[in-house]
């Protein structure tokens, strides 16, 4: 019987590490994609998977970087819209989705955001926004502004401040031997 308990007891202990791991997980993806979204994108959306274009019946996965349009009755996934559409990207509604693969079922979309259709200039995209959290996409008019770690540690430039041995002394000494009275 002691068997019994000790073992229900690890395989609980067991569930419980597995089950914080995997909340940990989820929440770690979580807001991560702030970075991601392009500056034609819409503002508001800390976590977006997918945009949908109700004037041309296309998509854009976010983190692929990719356009999903129709072409021939199937589906196509490349870098950029094909020049038909003719398609403003900073003007154009976007509608954030989170479904996985949306375009499997456009009918739902067409359906829901249909009536999106021609309402340019009506949103505000995240290049002409003012809020800070958007200052970290690259190509943000404001990206200088923004104050997380870009690879200049926080504002640290090099040879100041930062003791990575760029002094060259303190003027004394030269280098030339000096050193060994």
């Amino acid at each position: 019987m002691k068997k019994i308990a000790f073992i229900a007891c690890l395989w609980m202990v067991a569930g419980i590490f597995y089950t914080n791991k995997a909340s940990a997980q989820v929440r770690a993806n979580i807001n991560i994609n702030i970075g991601n979204q392009p500056i034609w994108g819409p503002v508001g959306y800390d976590d977006a998977e997918y945009y949908y274009f109700p004037d041309i019946d296309a998509y854009y996965n976010i983190p692929q970087r990719q356009f999903i349009y129709l072409d021939g009755g199937r589906w196509v996934f490349g870098g950029a819209l094909p020049g038909r559409y003719h398609y403003d990207l900073y003007r154009g509604y976007k509608v954030v989705v989170n479904d996985p693969r949306p375009y499997l079922h456009p009918d739902i979309y067409r359906e829901r955001y249909g009536r999106y259709k021609g309402w340019y200039g009506k949103q505000t995209i995240i290049r002409d926004s003012r809020d800070e959290r958007y200052y970290e996409i690259k190509d943000h008019p404001m990206h200088y502004k923004w104050k997380g770690d870009n690879g200049n540690h926080n504002g640290w430039r090099k040879g100041r401040g930062n003791d990575q041995g760029e002094d060259h002394g303190n003027g004394r000494g030269h280098g030339r031997g000096h050193d060994k009275d």
